[in-house]
């Protein structure tokens, strides 16, 4: 008998096979988690805003119900828009494709609470991340991005 060294042809595409369903779904669980990464950006810049407008409270006995004297811009390009009060943040994205708006998803602000919100589309789909934040403290998700299919 001849010593045939190497893989058969059915080996080979086993092989393949399984690579290519182990590739599957490490990428489905990376670009899930690094959808989730880039929500920080929003709970981040949510609860710093809030924060500002729990201190004007502090000191005013009043929420302020306008970006004017609040005190917070953003910082280079921003993923979302941010809204208080049905006004928008000065250099945060309005439209970034079309089909996809940026519109207040239910900011408001009053002598006695605020909710400032944020809406952004952070994976390229036909869907918005929207997200309010309120005088508790206390985020709500309105839609998900990460999970809207």
């Amino acid at each position: 008998m001849i010593n045939k060294k190497g893989f058969t042809l059915i080996e080979i595409l086993i092989t393949l096979v399984i690579l290519g369903i182990l590739v599957t779904l490490a990428t489905g669980s990376f670009l899930s988690y690094q959808a989730r990464a880039k929500q920080s950006e929003i709970k981040s810049n949510l609860g710093t805003i809030g924060e500002m407008a729990l201190s004007y409270n502090a000191e005013f006995n009043t929420y302020i119900t306008n970006w004017d004297g609040l005190g917070w811009a953003s910082n280079g390009k921003t993923r979302y828009r941010y809204w208080y009060n049905q006004g928008a943040a000065a250099n945060t994205p309005t439209s970034p494709e079309v089909g996809i708006t940026y519109s207040d998803p239910g900011s408001d602000a009053q002598d006695n609470s605020f909710v400032v919100g944020g809406v952004g589309n952070i994976d390229r789909d036909n869907f918005t991340d929207q997200w309010l934040y309120n005088q508790d403290r206390s985020f709500t998700v309105q839609q998900n991005d990460v999970t809207t299919n």
